[in-house]
């Protein structure tokens, strides 16, 4: 099976505000849009932010938390698997910006089968955002010994 790219839809308070964030911050291109909702190219997916006028100007997206390798990983989170090399320049992309990381970027599960670089922070919103990377993708992804 070849693989495609995913569509995700996400709720956000402010949809100018979706835009200043994914298109004007994190620097993706934005695609179709309307008064209600925004599509982004993120990475070749297709990354949609819905306006949620329940959340109010100051709300945010409710978040669960998990323990992961030592990290409370904020649940649910999107994100996209990324070339080591793309990781890299994109982690060192955000250091330079205004994102606050809730899990710096970093090396999870070291010297361990799936070992992974990643990285998560939240929009104004707090949907969560995950970025990681595999030395090798297809070796490491689904990798548990």
């Amino acid at each position: 099976m070849s693989l495609t790219p995913f569509h995700i839809a996400v709720q956000v308070r402010d949809i100018h505000e979706a835009k200043m964030f994914y298109g004007g911050l994190l620097g993706l291109k934005q695609g179709r849009s309307d008064t209600n909702w925004v599509d982004f190219d993120m990475f070749g997916h297709q990354y949609v932010c819905h306006l949620n006028p329940g959340l109010g100007k100051e709300g945010k997206v409710e978040l669960h938390y998990n323990p992961v390798d030592s990290h409370s990983v904020p649940v649910p989170h999107a994100g996209v698997v990324l070339e080591m090399k793309d990781w890299l320049t994109f982690s060192s992309f955000l250091k330079d910006t205004e994102v606050n990381f809730i899990i710096e970027p970093h090396i999870r599960f070291e010297g361990q089968p799936g070992e992974q670089a990643t990285m998560f922070f939240l929009d104004p919103s707090g949907n969560a955002l995950e970025f990681k990377a595999f030395k090798d993708i297809k070796e490491g992804l689904f990798k548990t010994e």
